[in-house]
């Protein structure tokens, strides 16, 4: 019988070697707070000296004022910067909506390149088309650097056992 003292046993995945919850270890927590560092100054760049360059990556096609678009995504890249600085606790979906803010500007950095506008020192073909190469890997930072790929993972395989603990077909 469990002590009704003792905190609740985590349902988070751990890592099998350090028993902790997985994306506390120091270098997913290194590269959590670099990520959201990094997100904290491109957002303060939206907002102030950055402000021309990323208005090359919003889309003409966009049927929103670009300006209001490139303040609203660094707005967004602030909270999001913060969440990853300061919430370690909620760090599985706060990297859940870090990958899914990187998929959603994606469409932007492709428009970028497939319009040819210069941004950010991009001013051929081939240096946007390195620039796309990136953005998987941002995804792939986010949710490693939070645990929340080895959540989902974990998730999955419970969803996959049957009471028993025999694999469902």
């Amino acid at each position: 019988m469990r002590d009704p003292s003792a905190p609740p046993a985590s349902t988070a995945p751990t890592d099998p070697v350090t028993r902790r919850p997985s994306g506390a270890s120091w270098p997913q927590r290194l590269a959590r707070w670099l990520l959201g560092a990094a997100l904290l100054l491109a957002g303060l760049g939206h907002l102030t000296v950055g402000r021309e360059e990323f208005l090359a990556q919003v889309p003409p096609w966009l049927p929103l004022d670009g300006d209001i678009v490139v303040v609203a995504s660094g707005i967004v890249e602030i909270a999001l910067g913060l969440a990853l600085l300061v919430l370690g606790r909620w760090r599985v979906p706060v990297g859940w909506l870090v990958a899914l803010f990187f998929l959603a500007i994606f469409p932007g950095n492709i428009a970028q390149f497939t319009e040819g506008r210069d941004g950010f020192g991009l001013t051929n073909d081939v240096a946007r088309g390195i620039r796309l190469l990136f953005q998987p890997l941002l995804v792939a930072w986010a949710l490693w650097s939070t645990g929340a790929w080895a959540a989902y993972r974990s998730w999955r395989a419970g969803r996959r056992r049957d009471p028993s603990g025999t694999m469902r077909g």
